[in-house]
């Protein structure tokens, strides 16, 4: 995607070699600024503070961390021990230890003077594909905008999404917004309604701002308007990421999705999840058993560092819910588009038999 004009991704490998740079995601909308990542401890900030987000991109940062913490000492210890710091940083999107797990395997048998190159080549490989990863999600999900484009000839489609599933959480594309993207490039009238997604507003922060910076007609919406929405006939489909998705297809996806889908549901309106493989979690059938993080109460009470509540006001602040597979109308994937349920995760991904 483009920024001022630029092709620009989120994470990339610094030009003079020394670390990794990425955008500053807690910077936006306001300011576009990057950082650099020298350190094994700068990676796990990043991911800890939300200076990068997002399943997809958590995991390629987290393949780069571990390379960087590699620099001086590629030792078995330190192997170890950057696994850990880095998979203690976010609980619930699974890509992070995905990657983790990848690069461990394929390190562990490379021998330690080799490590360090084989460590970026291997955080490389993992940013390619999910470049190329997103982009099939995008053509993938492409036809469903299509169909209803065909509906209403010469009226735009309309299309909710929640919290930030764009290029900027990923690598490069999107997941939920990769099929938007593409239908807005192949001249394909399409409007999107952007979740304002408290309590961190990644929807009025960082969806609103990519959509715009693309050009993508779009309309900021409080979180609780998508119901009132769709009674009313403006959303033909939802198109929403996800952190976590369970082998029977439940989805975990920001706080706020489960009420957009039992919305939909009830208004017929078509609830579609986009996800990488990477996001799949073969080992859990059930949504239920997904760990779900608690953040900071202090996300709920300020906004911005400023007060809203009374002095001593208690909060709450989980930062996802679980959507079950019985609201979900289809899972998109990089390989094609399937029910949620066993079944169909199996219908594309057969080796998991």
């Amino acid at each position: 995607m483009k920024v001022n004009g630029q092709p620009t991704r989120t994470i990339d490998l610094a030009p003079d070699g020394d670390g990794v740079v990425v955008i500053d995601q807690t910077r936006l909308p306001h300011e576009f600024a990057t950082l650099r990542l020298r350190t094994l401890e700068d990676a796990a900030n990043a991911i800890r503070t939300m200076v990068v987000r997002g399943a997809p991109l958590i995991g390629a940062t987290a393949a780069f961390g571990l390379a960087i913490a590699l620099n001086e000492d590629a030792s078995d210890a330190r192997l170890d021990r950057a696994v850990d710091v880095l998979a203690g940083t976010r609980p619930t999107a699974v890509n992070l230890r995905w990657a983790l797990d990848r690069m461990a395997g394929i390190l562990r048998g490379t021998p330690v003077p080799l490590r360090r190159e084989t460590a970026y080549i291997q955080a490389a490989a993992i940013a390619e594909e999910d470049v190329a990863t997103c982009r099939a999600i995008g053509a993938h999900g492409l036809p469903l905008i299509e169909a209803v484009a065909v509906r209403k000839p010469g009226r735009p489609v309309n299309i909710l999404t929640h919290c930030n599933a764009g290029w900027l959480a990923t690598v490069d594309y999107g997941t939920a917004l990769s099929p938007i993207y593409q239908a807005y490039d192949a001249g394909i009238p399409v409007h999107v309604w952007v979740d304002e997604t408290r309590p961190r507003n990644q929807g009025a922060a960082l969806t609103a701002w990519e959509l715009g910076a693309h050009g993508v007609p779009h309309t900021l919406i409080a979180d609780n308007a998508g119901g009132h929405l769709m009674q009313a006939g403006e959303v033909d489909l939802c198109i929403v990421g996800t952190d976590r998705t369970t082998a029977n297809g439940d989805v975990a996806n920001k706080i706020g999705t489960y009420l957009k889908a039992l919305a939909a549901h009830d208004n017929g309106v078509p609830f579609h999840v986009a996800l990488p493989f990477s996001t799949i979690d073969w080992a859990l059938d059930d949504g239920r058993l997904i760990p779900i993080e608690e953040r900071d109460a202090s996300e709920v009470t300020e906004i911005q560092g400023q007060r809203i509540t009374a002095a001593g006001t208690p909060a709450r602040n989980p930062a996802f819910d679980v959507t079950p597979a019985r609201l979900v109308t289809s899972l998109i994937t990089e390989r094609g588009v399937a029910a949620a349920s066993r079944d169909g995760l199996l219908s594309l991904y057969p080796e998991r038999r």
